[in-house]
């Protein structure tokens, strides 16, 4: 455990995001999870958009610190989805976007995504104004989220790279700067959002290896990577009880893996391997539920995973996509998961 995080047993956290005030936001314009801007989704006018969007971090940062929550984020308030906003702040992106086909809902769309027709760089910094904003407004662990550069090179197109491989080490340079200047400004905890690794394995074991040492290169601060099967609000259906490309990134710098766990049903054995070697932050409340899971029941999720994982190895978490749920529903699904760690905890304190 890093002097950056709680010096107890089981710490809480949320993967990224809160949910958005409708009053803030047509939150279902986000249900296909944007690749490029969509500012007409805001319900607030340009000129008073960030001062609403700042009002709205203070209630989802004090949500959490109410739930009990002790690692806590910004909601990701500010943003369309968890990616777009960083990908489309580079530079090198062209006027049009790109286009790419994919499988969702069971049938294949058309999605826009960015294009990036010149050379990928980060002219400034992107997230850490909001940064500061979250350590001025909590005292608790703080941890800022940041898409990854595997996943943003696959929701990309690009003419002037000659393959994703290419575009990801180059979006690795622009996330590297991103996450020295987020540890500057004083953030604990910073988590790569790579679900897109787990969505294409193959290229994952093929150089996502590479892509994670080359965004982590000098970087000395505590970093958490997550990958998930989709958000339960928008891939519903059977999902894989196992992931395919996990115990590879056993020898990284990365410091977390932040996996789901409870809505997939998530074979745990398969988690001994990187057990032995990260920290894991797992899912233990299933966003795909839409009623609040008792404190008893998911204290029987944490036992299980605790078959696998030591204690002192695992942060307790909800799965992914928080943001899509109900916002009196979010709050009672993480006010449920902090008194079942509470309840283990203490189990594991009295032996």
């Amino acid at each position: 455990m890093t002097s950056a995080e709680p010096h107890r047993l089981l710490p809480t956290a949320v993967v990224g995001s809160y949910p958005q005030p409708d009053w803030l936001i047509d939150r279902s314009r986000l249900a296909k999870v944007p690749r490029v801007r969509v500012p007409d989704a805001w319900r607030i006018g340009p000129d008073r958009l960030a001062e609403a969007q700042d009002d709205a971090t203070i209630v989802a940062i004090h949500e959490q610190e109410r739930a009990g929550v002790d690692i806590v984020t910004d909601g990701e308030i500010r943003r369309e989805s968890y990616s777009n906003h960083f990908s489309t702040a580079l530079s090198g992106i062209g006027v049009e976007p790109g286009i790419v086909e994919v499988f969702n809902a069971g049938a294949r769309v058309e999605v826009p995504v960015p294009s990036f027709s010149g050379e990928v760089c980060r002219h400034s910094a992107v997230e850490v104004d909001n940064a500061r904003f979250l350590l001025a407004h909590t005292s608790r662990v703080t941890k800022m989220t940041l898409p990854g550069p595997f996943t943003m090179a696959k929701q990309a197109v690009s003419p002037f790279y000659p393959d994703s491989e290419a575009l990801a080490m180059a979006l690795a340079d622009a996330v590297n700067a991103e996450i020295r200047d987020l540890f500057a400004a004083g953030i604990d905890v910073v988590q790569l959002d790579e679900p897109w690794m787990q969505r294409f394995p193959e290229d994952a074991r093929r150089f996502g290896v590479r892509v994670v040492d080359r965004v982590l290169a000098g970087i000395t601060g505590t970093v958490a990577l997550h990958m998930c099967f989709g958000y339960a609000a928008v891939v519903r259906g059977e999902k894989p009880s196992s992931y395919q490309f996990l115990d590879e990134l056993a020898d990284t710098a990365v410091d977390h893996i932040s996996i789901e766990a409870a809505q997939p049903h998530l074979e745990l054995s398969s988690l001994a391997t990187i057990a032995r070697s990260k920290r894991l932050m797992v899912g233990v409340l299933d966003l795909g539920d839409p009623s609040v899971e008792s404190p008893a029941v998911i204290a029987e999720r944490i036992e299980r995973i605790l078959e696998v994982v030591p204690p002192e190895r695992l942060i307790v978490g909800p799965d992914c996509g928080m943001k899509f749920l109900p916002r009196e529903l979010a709050y009672g699904k993480l006010s449920a998961m902090v008194e079942a760690a509470a309840l283990v905890r203490d189990r594991l304190m009295r032996g």
